[in-house]
């Protein structure tokens, strides 16, 4: 079975809002829910600091807090971070080798490309071994 990420339209909206609102920095957060097999059920994002500074419009750096505060959350609603989402301004939705870098077996990767005019794509991705392979994505 290859891998998915369910996506609800209401959740897919939030990421879009965020990543527009986050332009020309890097936005980051975490993705929220199940896990069956190689399906993720996305049911929350949460959105988190990025605490790089000095290269905030193509790095971003997670707050460990803000981390720490999703997955407790999640724990106490019986669900689990099952992602990473984050935005390339300006920038195609592929993963960088910063990103392959920082990455963690079986979590979801998705990306907002994001430009002055909005959100111009969305891809997910998990790490297999060494590289990146796209995720389908439904809803």
């Amino acid at each position: 079975m290859s891998a998915v990420l369910h996506l609800p339209p209401d959740i897919f909206d939030a990421l879009r809002t965020a990543a527009r609102q986050g332009y020309p920095y890097e936005a980051c957060g975490l993705l929220i829910g199940r896990r069956e097999g190689s399906v993720h059920h996305v049911v929350a994002m949460r959105q988190a600091r990025n605490l790089n500074r000095e290269r905030a419009h193509d790095r971003y750096e997670l707050d460990p807090a803000d981390y720490l505060t999703a997955e407790l959350a999640a724990r106490d609603a019986g669900q689990e971070i099952v992602g990473i989402w984050h935005t390339h301004p300006n920038h195609p939705a592929r993963p960088s080798e910063t990103d392959r870098a920082a990455a963690w077996p079986n979590w979801s990767y998705l990306i907002l490309s994001v430009e002055a005019g909005g959100v111009a794509a969305v891809t997910s991705w998990r790490l297999d071994g060494e590289a990146f392979v796209e995720e389908e994505m439904a809803s």
